[in-house]
């Protein structure tokens, strides 16, 4: 799903002052509470909008569902759900922290997950999911990664995604070519891209963003860790994506541009790309699930990410967005926790992917025979879920990614508008990179 990046320094610094505030009382933040003969309330933040219309409702009526099933369970719990921005979820957290009025469950972006761990209100729940019971590992492995800040587990995967390749089947056809296989190499994409790239009539091989966004570097990240590379050494204190892989992650880009194949997306987030594919203006497209409803008019398919060498790595990325937990109090820690740990089961995982075309969040739930309605529900959908196996790894879950991510964007299109070689690109985004991660977050 689309990320929108928030200021992180300023981010940060609103977070390390909430921590010096004091812990809630009996009558708890944002009018939850524990009050007498143990009921407890609770205050749920998530972005999921009401109806009407029903149509454009159905998350916020999976999680309506799952709360009034949990509280018929629960009797003493009843749970209050309040709608906030997605995108500024975790600017209403900090100034909500300031004034000790945190809610206890709140869905957050990943990418927050290293500005919120700043703070002692957020509930670390290692122990929480190492409980055999809740069967961690049967979350995707970036899932996992992104849901952890040094080592401790500070959220649950709430939402998942997945990078595939969308092509026009009828291009493929009308350039003479056989449609892509998961087992194709970027050396493949290069060829169809450039038979199928016509300049008189404006037709794309495949559509690339270009304005030195995250979006832009989470499509090149896929490509790098596929490479058999990384952003950061293991100890994230040094940037590495300037080695081998990135250069030649980087290069494959820039010969594509070179060949002509390549339409550059000055303003990816604006759906001009979108609109071009359905004109059959563009052969292939880097995208997510979300996007297949966009896509009315294209005899399209999804297939895997390419790989650098013929039976290489189809690593590709995801945006696992979280709920996490605030401590206001035991009891309600505790509530907060049976409820997380009710929505994110198999079952309540199965239910909602069926009723809102959420990729599970289980690789279990995947496997389960009730989840070939998915499917038949949900066309084009078969890749991006068996694609889930790809999703490896987290973006760093650091405060300095940003300005990281802001650097190396800028190589990019650097490189790939011919301003500078790959390596020359990558080289001066890694001294800056090394100079953020210098200066303790």
């Amino acid at each position: 799903m689309r990320r929108t990046w928030l200021a992180a320094a300023s981010v940060l610094a609103l977070l390390v002052g909430a921590c010096t505030g004091g812990g809630g009382g009996p009558t708890g933040p944002t009018g939850g509470q524990t009050g007498g003969g143990g009921e407890i309330h609770l205050v749920m933040w998530m972005g999921y909008t009401p109806p009407p219309p029903v149509e454009d409702s159905s998350e916020y009526l999976s999680i309506e569902r799952m709360v009034k099933e949990f509280e018929a369970a629960h009797p003493n719990i009843t749970i209050e759900l309040q709608y906030v921005n997605s995108d500024n979820a975790l600017q209403k957290a900090t100034v909500a922290l300031q004034g000790n009025k945190q809610p206890d469950i709140s869905y957050q972006y990943g990418t927050n997950m290293p500005q919120l761990a700043t703070s002692p209100k957020l509930v670390d729940l290692t122990d929480l999911v190492s409980d055999p019971a809740y069967d961690w590992e049967d979350f995707y492995e970036g899932e996992r990664a992104v849901a952890t800040v040094n080592g401790r587990v500070y959220g649950v995967p709430a939402l998942v995604d997945n990078l595939a390749v969308v092509y026009n089947k009828d291009l493929f056809a009308k350039a003479g070519l056989p449609e892509p296989t998961n087992d194709w190499t970027w050396d493949d994409l290069r060829a169809a891209a450039k038979a199928i790239t016509d300049p008189q009539e404006k037709i794309f091989g495949l559509v690339f963003p270009a304005d030195a966004s995250e979006t832009m570097v989470w499509q090149y990240i896929a490509m790098l860790w596929a490479a058999g590379g990384d952003i950061l050494n293991e100890d994230h204190t040094e940037a590495i994506f300037n080695q081998e892989p990135g250069v030649r992650a980087l290069t494959t880009l820039v010969e594509l541009a070179n060949d002509g194949s390549l339409y550059l997306d000055y303003q990816p987030d604006s759906g001009k790309y979108g609109q071009l594919f359905n004109a059959g203006k563009i052969g292939m497209v880097i995208t997510g699930p979300w996007d297949l409803g966009g896509f009315p008019d294209v005899n399209y398919g999804v297939v895997f990410m390419p790989s650098f060498e013929p039976g290489g790595s189809h690593e590709t990325i995801a945006g696992p967005d979280n709920w996490v937990i605030f401590d206001n109090g035991p009891e309600r820690v505790q509530a907060a926790w049976e409820f997380v740990k009710f929505m994110t089961s198999p079952e309540q995982v199965l239910r909602d992917s069926l009723d809102t075309s959420h990729m599970p969040t289980r690789a279990s739930v995947a496997e389960m025979p009730e989840f070939q309605e998915f499917f038949d529900k949900y066309p084009g959908t078969e890749v991006f879920v068996e694609n889930l196996q790809n999703v490896l790894k987290a973006r760093p879950q650091i405060p300095q990614y940003p300005r990281i991510s802001s650097a190396l964007g800028q190589a990019l299109v650097s490189a790939i508008t011919g301003k500078a070689t790959p390596q020359e690109a990558l080289d001066q985004a890694a001294e800056q990179a090394n100079g953020f991660l210098a200066v303790p977050a």
